[in-house]
């Protein structure tokens, strides 16, 4: 079978460059005679994989050089409780917005360990815009104030705004970028720490924490060791054996990027590939419906449904895309509708042809 395009919400399509690169030393890593998956984490050719994952990354992101960079287990659902384990410190409250599914799973962790504030939630228009920030309240006693970047059921994106952050004021901020990870700038003179777990633009199997070394130091006493990124970052991400394989692969990736031209290149690619989805929505004259506020529509994530949430049209275009060479379309479980993700290893041409498909159907389904 011909490679498909493939939009999954996680794991995501790779660079077929990525792959090629692993599928020629999966059994022979770099003249050892053996597959990374296969040699010890202790080794030296490991090592050099590892450090230069770290350095690529830091590269790529432009992270600064008083962040540490963390290689963790457990996703990007075990970070909603290492977030407060680490960063309460001797507060007692955190302040979270709520912008869709994956922030208000993030509330619910973080309440078996302090006291939340709700600074706002979209709940009630069904997580189709980010509450306006006059709004917002923030509690000041708060040790950190959390927000989600990207919410990947919903296809919320944001970046805090000047008004945005006047509401915050000083809090240390914290940003989940689990689902837009990799694939835009970060400003990181906002933020004290970032998350993402790496299956949607990286690999499977492992989580990136990147945290400013001043935070460190505080975490609570309950706190697991292995949820303790001070522990971490002393132990450059090996206290145990790390998921050396999605490492190995991450690293795979990164080169990619900075061969591709880097975040900013990758980042504008991201742009012109949702704006020809939601070219293709807006195009069809309501027979497909994407809710999102257009001031919030992501980049990685384009919800949609037909006709209103028609399911037969639903059944009959997720099997016809299928057939044209176009997988993984269904939306989320909790939401329906279809879903486009649109992660770095889309290729445009993926998008013009899923946009070619869409008119296509509409033309043939509008009666």
């Amino acid at each position: 079978m011909e490679r498909v395009y493939n939009f999954s919400p996680g794991p995501a399509m790779a660079p077929l460059e990525v792959l090629e690169t692993a599928q020629r030393e999966m059994l022979n890593y770099h003249g050892t005679g053996m597959s990374i998956m296969e040699m010890s984490h202790r080794s030296k050719p490991y090592e050099a994989m590892h450090n230069k994952a770290i350095a690529d990354l830091r590269q790529v992101m432009r992270i600064p050089d008083n962040f540490k960079i963390l290689m963790m287990q457990g996703g990007g659902t075990l970070q909603f409780a290492c977030v407060p384990l680490n960063l309460l410190g001797d507060k007692k409250k955190a302040n979270y917005l709520v912008t869709g599914a994956w922030s208000e799973k993030s509330v619910s962790e973080a309440s078996r360990f302090c006291t939340v504030n709700l600074v706002a939630s979209g709940k009630d228009t069904k997580y189709t815009t980010v509450p306006d920030p006059s709004t917002w309240n923030v509690d000041p006693e708060g040790a950190y104030f959390y927000y989600a970047a990207n919410e990947t059921m919903h296809g919320v994106e944001f970046e805090l705004t000047d008004e945005m952050l006047a509401k915050i004021g000083d809090q240390p901020i914290v940003v989940d970028t689990c689902s837009n990870f990799l694939s835009r700038p970060i400003h990181w003179n906002k933020i004290v720490a970032m998350f993402a777990g790496a299956p949607k633009n990286a690999s499977s199997g492992i989580s990136f924490v990147i945290v400013r070394e001043d935070v460190l130091g505080h975490a609570l006493k309950i706190t697991p060791t292995q949820c303790d990124w001070t522990i971490c970052a002393a132990n450059n991400s090996m206290y145990n054996t790390p998921p050396c394989f999605s490492i190995y692969m991450c690293g795979l990736y990164f080169e990619w990027m900075i061969k591709s031209g880097g975040i900013d290149v990758l980042h504008e690619i991201s742009k012109r590939k949702a704006a020809i989805i939601y070219d293709a929505v807006n195009a069809s004259n309501g027979f497909y419906n994407c809710a999102v506020n257009p001031k919030f529509r992501s980049n990685m994530n384009v919800p949609f449904f037909i006709k209103d949430g028609d399911k037969n049209l639903e059944k009959s275009f997720l099997e016809e895309a299928e057939k044209a060479g176009l997988y993984t379309l269904s939306g989320h479980r909790f939401v329906g509708g279809i879903r486009v993700s649109l992660y770095n290893g889309v290729p445009i041409e993926g998008a013009v042809k899923l946009a070619e498909f869409m008119m296509e159907f509409c033309k043939n389904n509008s009666n």
